[in-house]
């Protein structure tokens, strides 16, 4: 039967039993494989390992710390020490006026003497009455000592004498009352009366103002309010331009019910007299040193909560949020208080970077750290 098979048949049934030779060994195609494998380089276990992360980049500053004393601005206006409206004491023609506008006088040294010539002689009448008592006792004393006088007579004498000395007393002070004295040291600002004139009790006589120290009163805001204390240094500089320095001697307690800021005075040395009353002021306060850093004002950045702070980092290298207060405002930038001790602050980059990230730490400069 096979050799009844024709040629082409014969071929057909050669290419099949090839193929199915082929399929069971792989040896045609595994032989061109092996070759072409053994002809390729060996793999290099660098050129097939994982890049290495980069780190991001961000540029620092070291913290400059530094006490640092807020200024407060405020606008003020001068006055004396103290005022009074010097008024008579007693009721007359005035004798004697011993002060003219623009005086400078010492504590109770007298300004102005009424005439009293009625009470002159009652104070005379009075001491001689008393002196008449004082025997009228010493008499009675005797008396009762050796039996001759009863002791209602001696307690009599006694009260005798007492309302002698409280006559007298009372004479006194109305002579003293016709002399008017200056409550304190100061200089004479208006006098309102002339020599001669008659003038019943209670008629303003002069205005005494005390000028050393003379006072600048300003009113401070509710918010500036709680960095002043009494005592604190001050720094005026007056209209025309004269600088001086003071320190806060009072602060109010309760705010002006207009404008809801709290009168202080600032007290200014003034011996000679030449700063007056009136004169506009400008006002700096500085509040108790602190210990803070100026940073740029670039830098200030917020948390996801909303809380004013910076980026910093530490020796580690990881960046995280540091809260800060604000404390002043100035030229070289934001003084802050918060920063932590032994951190960089990040001014180059704060805003691409996230807590807890690694970074690389680069020193800024100066172009880079400005405000």
């Amino acid at each position: 039967m096979a050799f009844g098979l024709k040629g082409h048949q014969v071929w057909a049934l050669l290419v099949l039993v090839a193929a199915g030779a082929w399929v069971v060994t792989g040896e045609f195609s595994s032989v061109g494989s092996e070759e072409a494998h053994a002809a390729q380089p060996a793999p290099d276990p660098a050129a097939t390992a994982t890049p290495a992360k980069t780190l991001r980049s961000v540029g620092v500053i070291t913290p400059a710390f530094a006490d640092h004393a807020r200024e407060i601005r405020i606008s003020g206006v001068t006055g004396p020490d103290k005022r009074a409206e010097l008024a008579s004491r007693a009721s007359g023609v005035i004798a004697a006026l011993g002060v003219a506008q623009g005086d400078t006088v010492e504590a109770d040294q007298i300004v102005l003497m009424v005439e009293g010539p009625e009470v002159a002689a009652g104070v005379e009448n009075a001491r001689a009455t008393l002196a008449q008592r004082a025997q009228e006792l010493q008499v009675a004393e005797k008396l009762f000592k050796s039996g001759n006088t009863a002791e209602l007579q001696l307690i009599k004498v006694r009260a005798d004498k007492a309302a002698a000395e409280a006559a007298l007393s009372e004479a006194k002070a109305a002579a003293d009352r016709l002399n008017l004295r200056a409550p304190f040291a100061g200089v004479i600002d208006s006098v309102d009366v002339e020599l001669g004139e008659w003038v019943p009790i209670g008629t303003p006589i002069a205005t005494l103002i005390a000028l050393d120290p003379i006072v600048v009163r300003a009113e401070v805001s509710e918010l500036g309010v709680g960095f002043v204390s009494v005592g604190d240094r001050a720094s005026v500089r007056l209209v025309n331009g004269t600088e001086l320095e003071g320190t806060v001697r009072h602060i109010s307690r309760e705010a002006s019910p207009q404008t809801r800021t709290y009168p202080i005075e600032v007290a200014l040395p003034n011996p000679d007299h030449k700063l007056p009353a009136g004169m506009t002021a400008e006002v700096r306060l500085y509040t108790a040193p602190e210990r803070a850093v100026t940073v740029p004002r670039s830098v200030i950045t917020l948390s996801d909560a909303g809380e004013i702070g910076l980026r910093v980092v530490g020796a580690d290298n990881v960046a995280r949020f540091a809260g800060i207060e604000l404390i002043d405002d100035t030229a070289d930038g934001f003084v802050v208080k918060g920063v932590p001790e032994g951190v960089k602050i990040i001014v180059a980059g704060q805003d691409l970077v996230r807590d807890g990230e690694t970074v690389e730490a680069v020193a800024a400069t100066a172009a880079a750290a400005g405000n």
